[in-house]
């Protein structure tokens, strides 16, 4: 009896033994098919696919092609088709770096509960692309393609599908402009327009041309200040929208029906043959119409911080269905299209060394600078002793307005300059500068009133003309 629970005992052991044996082979077997080698996995053109969509967290969107891709559950949502392309590119041709061949257990590559699935279809086949964890060491996504392998992945689909659907609106674009703006025409708060225009008859300078047409007259503006505001259209954002639908009734509901301002800025482009054509941009800009009654009802000695003011404003392009939220900031940028906005700050903004001559008139005494030109350069005299006028170009360049008025002198002339300009079509520029207050002075040019400039930066300019002439 013993004998026999003896050899009973060893059975056990040799079967026990045979089994771990060949679980050991068959991992060591298991082993064998883990291979670490690159290897195309999926070959999708994009042209092929006609429906994607994807799970991925609360979101679950699908698109399918008819001619264009179409949002499922929208069929009015604007598609970015470029956006669509991105995403199906990851499947022209898929990469694996490491594959582990008929996987057993999904879970340890968190496959069993996918991060995000992906499902896309061509004409003759359906896929089903599961995305599991991010290999730290690895620095790749496992992926799963239906096939019983997984495999690690270089280009990890998840900085492509880690997106909402916001992301995918074929939103509205704002052009560049060069020097190529015709002219920009302002409706609503303001009511002009400008035009481009290159050697110009109205202005002293060569840098200038923008001209704002007002009362028949074509007036010279800072070619840096309307090529900011144009930059600040160029760069506006047009991510933030509010409907891609818009109604009658949310026009009305957002300000839009009857914009504060409508922008049109026709320029030229070139087309695909490199041949240049005309095209314009329309934007239209209100402020949350509900906010502008309660701001408009509040006095402006309340509202003596209105520029911290938070404002709810919104954009449309031409007649484009998406409205846009803007932030304050960009809204007050786009208002800001007055004529103020864009002309010279400078009282005078040419080149200094187009002044040939000027005439000061100082305390009731008239004193004459001349100059002569030798081919690019100009030297100044006072009577007939050679000048350094760089202390005075600069006091003269930092005459600059701190606002704009068209109110008349009342007060003492401070100082006048006549300047003589080496340009036909504008000869000469008479600057006269009067006493305002204690802060500011009012310059007055060609007789018409222009703005207040620092009191400082006249006693600057009239203290270099006396040591010009007491020197």
């Amino acid at each position: 009896m013993k004998r026999s629970k003896k050899i009973y005992f060893l059975l056990c052991i040799l079967a026990v033994t045979s089994i771990a044996t060949y679980a050991v082979k068959q991992l060591e077997e298991h082993k064998e098919k883990i291979k670490n080698r690159e290897e195309i996995i999926l070959e999708i053109p994009i042209d092929s696919v006609n429906a994607l969509s994807w799970q991925y967290e609360s979101e679950n969107l699908a698109f399918h092609k008819d001619e264009e891709w179409i949002y499922d559950e929208d069929e009015s949502f604007p598609v970015d088709e470029e956006k669509i392309n991105e995403l199906l590119a990851l499947f022209e041709e898929l990469k694996a770096s490491f594959i582990i061949e008929e996987a057993r257990d999904y879970g340890q590559y968190g496959l069993d509960d996918p991060i995000c699935t992906i499902n896309l279809s061509t004409d003759e086949k359906s896929y089903e692309i599961l995305l599991g964890d991010y290999s730290i060491m690895d620095s790749q996504r496992y992926i799963s393609i239906g096939d019983g392998n997984v495999y690690l992945v270089k280009d990890d689909p998840m900085d492509y599908f880690a997106v909402v659907l916001s992301d995918l609106i074929d939103n509205d674009e704002t052009p560049t402009f060069n020097d190529n703006v015709t002219k920009i025409q302002f409706k609503g708060v303001e009511d002009y327009h400008i035009i481009y225009e290159e050697d110009s008859a109205n202005t002293y300078s060569d840098n200038d041309v923008y001209f704002a047409q007002r009362n028949g007259k074509s007036l010279p503006l800072d070619t840096h200040r309307v090529n900011s505001y144009l930059r600040k259209i160029t760069h506006l954002d047009l991510t933030d929208y509010v409907t891609y639908k818009a109604s009658e009734e949310e026009l009305r509901k957002y300000g839009l029906d009857e914009p504060e301002l409508m922008v049109t800025v026709a320029y030229t482009t070139e087309n695909e043959e490199g041949k240049e054509i005309s095209d314009t941009f329309v934007l239209n800009i209100s402020r949350d119409p509900e906010e502008k009654k309660a701001a408009e009802k509040i006095s402006k000695k309340d509202n003596d911080n209105s520029e911290e003011e938070k404002i709810t404003a919104y954009v449309r392009v031409g007649n484009s269905k998406i409205i846009y939220k803007i932030s304050s900031d960009d809204y007050r940028d786009l208002m800001a299209a007055s004529y103020d906005s864009f002309r010279h700050l400078e009282v005078f903004h040419g080149d200094f060394e187009s002044i040939q001559q000027l005439d000061v008139s100082l305390e009731g005494t008239n004193y004459t600078i001349t100059s002569e030109k030798k081919g690019d350069k100009r030297t100044y005299y006072y009577k007939e002793e050679e000048l350094e006028l760089v202390d005075f170009q600069r006091a003269l360049e930092n005459l600059k307005a701190d606002s704009f008025t068209n109110q008349r002198p009342t007060q003492k002339k401070e100082i006048s300059l006549k300047l003589y300009l080496d340009n036909e079509n504008y000869p000469e520029v008479h600057i006269d500068l009067y006493r305002y207050d204690g802060t500011y002075c009012l310059a007055v040019v060609d007789g018409e009133p222009i703005s207040l400039i620092k009191r400082s930066n006249v006693v600057d300019l009239i203290e270099t003309v006396h040591a010009i002439v007491l020197n």
